[in-house]
């Protein structure tokens, strides 16, 4: 497992991407509510683009949905699943995860 950043790093309700490891090619993406945190592999089920705009930019406005940018597609943030757009019943690929003293831990392979 590496670390990829403390929880308290992602503010409640909002959500942070993180750039690919070194030698790695597909960034990730975490959201938090609470405690609660969920990383995704930055990628479109759609397309495979990634689904931020801006950095850090995955949520709609009122932050209720993840929103791929390529094609508007929302995602529950907290299932990953399509639930508007192209990719409609598709899921977003979700990384395992394991909070330890605060910091959110993934797999070693992850993005790679």
């Amino acid at each position: 497992m590496r670390a990829l950043c403390r929880l308290d790093d992602i503010p409640d309700g909002g959500a942070r991407g993180f750039p690919p490891p070194p030698g790695g090619f597909i960034g990730l993406f975490a959201v938090r509510r609470g405690d609660h945190v969920m990383v995704y592999v930055n990628s479109c089920p759609h397309i495979g683009t990634p689904l931020d705009w801006a950095p850090d930019r995955f949520l709609s406005r009122d932050g209720t949905r993840i929103l791929c940018s390529t094609h508007g597609a929302e995602f529950e943030p907290m299932t990953g699943e399509c639930v508007r757009g192209p990719c409609f019943g598709d899921r977003l690929e979700a990384v395992i995860i394991e909070i330890r003293d605060g910091t959110i831990l993934v797999p070693a392979d992850a993005g790679l």
